[in-house]
C-alpha cells in the first residue's frame, strides 16, 4: 500500500534492527522502500539490502555533505549503477548549510560532484535523487546546464526531503522532477512546506521517511524507520482533501512510473 521512496537503512541506528523494521513496516503496510547510498564505500551494504530482500531497491551516490570519503567518477558511478536493482542515481545534489568559513566559491568540488553524478544519471537513463539545501538557485542552474529540462535525453528524477519554497518546487516540476515530502510536513513549524505540498500535482507526489532521522509527529525526535511514512500520508491526504488509501496509492504508483526498474 505505502511506499518509501527514500531512507538509510545501512545506517547505524538501523541496521541492526532489520529484521523488527521489516515487521513493522508489513504491519504498517509500506510494502517497499528505496534504500539511499550516500558514499561509495557504503555501497556494497545498500546493494546487498537490495539484492537480498524482494521490496527493497537501491541507489547509488555519494551526498554532497560527505568529504574524506571516495569521490566518485563517472565510470563509478556507471558501473554500480547498471547493477541489477541500483535504481537511481544519488543522493546527490549540493549543499551550502554548513558553509562555516567557507564561501560559496570555495564549494566547486560539489557543483563538479553533481555534475558527474548527473552525466552518469543521463547516460543511464536513471533518475537521479536530488539533494538541495541552502542552494536551491545553483541547484536548478546546473539541472539545466546539463540538459535537465524534461525533454527526450534528461534523467529526471525527484527533489527528495523537499524544504523548499514554492517557487523552487515549480522549477523543479518545470524541469520534470518529482517531488518527495518527509516527516517534517507533520511539524507543526512546516506551514510553508505544507502550503507547497498543497500545490504539487497529484502525479508528481512521493513520500519518504529519511530515516533514521525526521521521524514525523507524533514520534518526532525519535529514530525514524520506513513504517512511518503512513503519517507522512496522512498529513498529504488532509492537504489534498482525500483519503490516506488515495495517497498510498498515487504515491505508490509515481515510485513505480519514475523509478522504471521497480517491480511491483
Amino acid at each position: 500500500m505505502f511506499t518509501d521512496s527514500h531512507c538509510h537503512l545501512t545506517f547505524p541506528e538501523l541496521a541492526a534492527s532489520l529484521p523488527q523494521i521489516r515487521l513493522a513496516m508489513a504491519d504498517a503496510q509500506v510494502d517497499r522502500a528505496l534504500c539511499i547510498c550516500t558514499t561509495l564505500e557504503e555501497f556494497p551494504e545498500v546493494h546487498q539490502l537490495a539484492m537480498g530482500y524482494d521490496n527493497f531497491w537501491a541507489s547509488v551516490g555519494v551526498h554532497p555533505d560527505n568529504e574524506g570519503v571516495t569521490e566518485p567518477t563517472l565510470d563509478d558511478l556507471l558501473q554500480r549503477g547498471a547493477l541489477p536493482r541500483v535504481v537511481a542515481i544519488g543522493e546527490t545534489g549540493l549543499d551550502y548549510y554548513r558553509l562555516g568559513e567557507r564561501t560559496v566559491a570555495d564549494m566547486e568540488w560539489q557543483r563538479e560532484r553533481f555534475r558527474t553524478h548527473i552525466r552518469a544519471a543521463r547516460r543511464l537513463q536513471k533518475p537521479l535523487v536530488i539533494h538541495t539545501r541552502s542552494a536551491s538557485d545553483d541547484t536548478l542552474a546546473i539541472l539545466r546546464e546539463e540538459g535537465e529540462d524534461g525533454s527526450a535525453g534528461s534523467a529526471g528524477g525527484v527533489f527528495h526531503c523537499f524544504t523548499e519554497n514554492e517557487m523552487v518546487a515549480k522549477a523543479a516540476l518545470e524541469l520534470g522532477f518529482y517531488i518527495s515530502f518527509s516527516g517534517i510536513l507533520t511539524f507543526k513549524s512546516a506551514q510553508e512546506i505544507r502550503d507547497v505540498a498543497a500545490l504539487v500535482p497529484m502525479d508528481r507526489l512521493l513520500i519518504e521517511t529519511d530515516s533514521p532521522y525526521l521521524a514525523p509527529m507524533p514520534y518526532r525526535g525519535k529514530t525514524n524507520n520506513p513504517s512511518y511514512v503512513p503519517y507522512v500520508a496522512k498529513q498529504l491526504a488532509s492537504l489534498k482533501n482525500c483519503s490516506v488509501e488515495t495517497i498510498a496509492q498515487t504515491t505508490s504508483q509515481n515510485f513505480l512510473d519514475l523509478f522504471k526498474g521497480v517491480s511491483i
